[in-house]
């Protein structure tokens, strides 16, 4: 200090005045930075009390189309803007990988929060699925898509005329069973989405499958190349999985799952509970990243960009001709059939897409519950209240500004009606069930 007092007096500049432009400039770096934190937020979002309190989380992905929202906003610099930076969205090798990371954490070498199969979190969370079936206490902060994933089916069957009436692959599966093989279906995960459809569409049409087929799981990106070798009869999984089989001519897709349920919810943006009560204002900020994400994703001008970015290396490493027809809802069934236009593109954001309806948990639970994952005197409500944070969803879409006629009003969306005539009541569940005739109890 001597020394510079020193120098000061040397040059003829009084202590006060140094003080005085000292302090000037500290300022002007100050409102300079406090302006630089203000453009990372939209406008009336920024307040010092709501800035993260860390700048990074790690989030998992896999290779799906679905995954587009995570992938999207750290490309487009998203999670930036809100303040983290250092988000980190990281490919798991499968839904089995992700679960064990979830279990680790982000700050053991695993992950905080992950692109996921909706039921996973609620495996997770009572822990039907985890090592010593030790619960891991996680949340749905927000929904990540609707429709576009697909249910397919090897080139043997194509004479079989299957569509969505799995009816008509009865015959030929008791042929070929007769014949000492094993029919073998493929799905992602035990008690996810994808093995929740298939076993829809195949009880819909009278096949059991606990009885009639073997369930075996696959993870997507392996999808095409283990069908192509024949280790499979039919396989659900997300795109750009059941199109790339269909430019292979390895298959056909037997129907889509909007046909099944149309408007369906299917991945969701899962986080451990531990970094949200350690992280409260972090986690807004990742959901109003992946928010805006969703918007970017949902736009009809973006798909062909987005496309070509999901489609990287990185992240998919698909060529875009096995993505974009599907994402904009031209659909080469594989089987001579061809619809373009449709309404079976994946959705992202209208129609309230992004917020996570406690009514669609329900069904999932309601489903895993036929299937023998959950017992029958589960409460429903109870577990889909311990689990979904719609509550964290609309706090980060109001910080966002999301017009209020984008926000549902209710976390139910009310009684749902699929492709066989069945109907669910989320209000009652236990009415579903009983209208259902082939189920594990059965």
């Amino acid at each position: 200090m001597k020394e510079k007092i020193g120098k000061w007096i040397g040059t003829g500049t009084s202590l006060k005045d140094v003080t005085r432009r000292d302090f000037l400039v500290s300022s002007a770096m100050t409102a300079g930075l406090f302006v630089a934190a203000r453009k990372l937020f939209p406008s009336g979002a920024y307040a010092a009390t709501t800035a993260p309190e860390v700048t990074g989380a790690k989030l998992g992905f896999i290779a799906l189309t679905d995954a587009a929202p995570l992938m999207i906003a750290k490309e487009k610099g998203l999670f930036a803007k809100f303040g983290m930076p250092d988000v980190e969205v990281i490919k798991q090798a499968s839904w089995g990988a992700t679960r064990d990371n979830l279990m680790l954490g982000g700050e053991a070498n695993g992950i905080d929060g992950a692109h996921i199969l909706t039921p996973l979190p609620y495996l997770m969370h009572t822990g039907k699925v985890t090592q010593n079936n030790q619960p891991m206490p996680m949340a749905i902060v927000a929904r990540l898509n609707y429709d576009c994933q697909g249910i397919s089916v090897a080139q043997e069957y194509a004479g079989t005329g299957v569509g969505l009436d799995a009816s008509k692959l009865k015959d030929a599966f008791a042929a070929k069973k007769a014949a000492g093989k094993e029919i073998k279906a493929a799905m992602t995960f035990p008690g996810g989405t994808h093995d929740l459809w298939l076993r829809y569409w195949l009880a819909a049409g009278g096949i059991d499958p606990d009885k009639d087929v073997s369930t075996i799981v696959v993870p997507p990106p392996q999808m095409v190349a283990n069908m192509k070798v024949g280790n499979m009869d039919v396989f659900c999984v997300g795109e750009p999985w059941n199109e790339q089989l269909v430019h292979q001519g390895v298959g056909f897709t037997a129907a889509t799952t909007g046909e099944l349920w149309k408007g369906h919810p299917e991945k969701a943006l899962g986080l451990r509970a531990e970094f949200i009560d350690k992280y409260p204002n972090a986690t807004k900020a990742i959901v109003m990243a992946v928010m805006e994400a969703q918007q970017w994703c949902e736009a009809t001008e973006n798909k062909d960009e987005m496309a070509a970015i999901i489609g990287k290396r990185q992240w998919m490493n698909v060529p875009v001709a096995d993505i974009i027809g599907r994402l904009k809802g031209d659909i080469n069934y594989g089987n001579g059939r061809v619809a373009t236009g449709t309404d079976l593109y994946m959705k992202f954001w209208k129609g309230g897409v992004s917020y996570p309806y406690r009514s669609h948990d329900s069904w999932f639970l309601a489903e895993n519950i036929r299937w023998g994952k959950f017992a029958p005197t589960t409460d429903i409500k109870t577990l889909v209240d311990q689990v979904n944070r719609e509550d964290i969803w609309r706090e980060a879409a109001k910080d966002l500004g999301v017009a209020a006629a984008d926000i549902p009003a209710s976390s139910s969306r009310g009684v749902e009606t699929f492709f066989d005539g069945k109907i669910f009541d989320p209000a009652n569940p236990s009415a579903y069930l009983d209208s259902l005739k082939i189920k594990a109890s059965a």
